[in-house]
């Protein structure tokens, strides 16, 4: 029995809108038609932007040629993200897109590495990790399929601008038959029994109905926040940075480093992505520590290249709504809730969103469980990214002002508390099925700034100290030779004709 196909309205472009219309068209062009509502009058919240591994993943779906991704979004390679200043000023550790070493008879690498230690062998446990080693020397190659190379260990990502990704999946998504319409909304109709959005109301007179819409309208949330009322959670006494200074620059001469950096500043932090063709640069700080004006005046003074565009400001705040899905609408992206880019997390729960959505897609109608399915999985990444970001502040030792010192007192989640107590007794990490950030994240995190577990797991006890050692020898060792024999990460995009 053939069902009719439901007419899906998306509510914004950019990034999320054009990432769900891509992935709606292509992945069910059977189950619905999909019209995407944009007005070239507002403006696309996107300065450089950092991503994770998974959306490697989407590009692969859809079918995209990563070689014309990239030169279509001016994108650089990224093999993880370095924190300075975190811990203390001086300090630095990268979080890389990879493992560290190899479990050994279901022991994680992490146990030997801690034994060791507790011997004063072992070096640090960032030279253990391919992506690592590769990163600090601004190298880059492709993974491996073998298993046996230690390139099959390593993930990557992509830097890229973040104003050219969605215009390059509007060309894609309208080859898979979605409409784009253009137009300001000016009114949103609601059913009077239902509660549900019935259709949305143009400047021009038009009027667009649906059965299924998608909010990707950004800060402002027009049809989740605004038409429904849908309740906001307030994460900003955890996550105080309310604001972020932006700023492109000339790129430096020399080697293009494959990671994003995050250095710790006074009221916060700022990032350096650097793109193709630039640096994307921001100052990420608590309006409650910091003024617009000094902000601008830190990062005008921090970028090392020629300032391409006057600093702006970008507002926002910390947080989610309590359901991302109500009624007949579907938040995806900064309608659904903000955390800061700390961890380069934004387009990750996009897609995440967009995920979910295609799996309990309503192709029989809208029902209550598959709301709450959906609401239920988009808290959890949502709960476990805040847990992840809040450690980076709490774990500070850093003292120097007042905005370090309130994070690093300030109390924290008890999701996030049990973690680390669990960790720094035995080196454990929390293993969950759903969510982001699993062991190597954590491990890299917890140990970068200094949290350290007071033992080890007692299974590896009767290993030989002498036969360890030679063993973490022997790997630090090759992956120090395999990562000098690699091509640098310019050589390597000039290679694959990408610059």
């Amino acid at each position: 029995m053939n069902r009719p196909r439901r007419k899906v309205i998306i509510i914004g472009g950019g990034t999320a809108g054009w990432m769900a219309a891509s992935a709606l068209g292509k992945m069910l062009p059977h189950a619905c038609s999909v019209e995407l509502i944009e007005s070239a009058e507002i403006g696309i919240v996107g300065v450089g932007e950092a991503t994770l591994p998974h959306l490697r993943a989407f590009i692969h779906t859809l079918g995209l040629d990563e070689a014309e991704f990239m030169t279509a979004t001016h994108a650089t390679y990224k093999l993880g993200i370095e924190f300075r200043d975190f811990g203390q000023p001086g300090d630095s550790y990268l979080h890389p897109f990879g493992d560290f070493g190899r479990p050994l008879n279901n022991v994680p690498f992490l146990q030997y590495w801690l034994r060791m230690r507790a011997l004063g062998q072992g070096g640090e446990i960032f030279e253990y990790s391919m992506a690592n080693v590769m990163a600090a020397a601004k190298r880059f190659a492709p993974p491996e399929s073998d298993p046996a190379s230690l390139l099959s260990r390593i993930g990557y990502a992509y830097q890229f601008d973040a104003t050219r990704f969605g215009p390059y999946l509007r060309g894609f998504a309208e080859g898979q038959g979605v409409k784009r319409t253009e137009g300001r909304i000016v009114s949103v109709e609601r059913d009077s029994e239902t509660g549900d959005v019935a259709a949305v109301l143009l400047e021009s007179g038009v009027r667009v109905e649906g059965d299924l819409f998608v909010d990707c309208s950004g800060f402002r949330s027009l049809l989740l926040g605004d038409a429904l009322g849908e309740e906001w959670e307030d994460w900003s006494h955890w996550l105080p940075c309310d604001r972020a200074m932006a700023l492109p620059c000339a790129s430096p001469p020399g080697e293009i480093e494959p990671l994003t950096r995050a250095t710790a500043m006074p009221a916060g932090w700022r990032w350096r992505i650097p793109l193709q063709h630039r640096v994307g640069n921001g100052y990420v700080y608590s309006s409650a520590h910091l003024s617009d004006d000094e902000a601008s005046d830190a990062i005008l003074g921090a970028v090392e290249g020629e300032a391409l565009a006057d600093p702006r400001v970008l507002r926002f705040r910390a947080g989610r709504r309590k359901r991302s899905w109500s009624h007949n609408v579907v938040a995806v992206g900064l309608a659904s809730g903000f955390l800061e880019p700390l961890e380069s997390t934004s387009i990750y729960l996009v897609q995440a969103a967009i995920t979910q959505l295609l799996e309990l897609f309503p192709i029989r109608g809208i029902e209550a469980a598959d709301r709450d399915e959906f609401n239920r999985l988009i808290d959890y990444e949502y709960d476990r990214i805040r847990d992840f970001l809040i450690l980076h502040y709490h774990a500070s030792t850093r003292d120097d002002s007042e905005f370090w010192n309130y994070v690093r007192h300030m109390p924290i989640p008890d999701s996030l508390a049990d973690k680390i107590e669990l960790f720094r007794r035995a080196g454990r990490i929390q293993r969950y099925a759903h969510g982001l950030f699993f062991e190597p994240s954590w491990i890299a995190v917890l140990i970068g700034q200094g949290v350290m577990p007071e033992g080890w797991d007692q299974r590896i006890a009767a290993a030989p100290p002498q036969e360890l050692g030679q063993a973490l020898e022997r790997l630090r060792g090759r992956i120090a030779v395999e990562v000098r024999a690699l091509p640098g990460h310019r050589q390597t995009l000039e290679r694959q004709k990408l610059l």
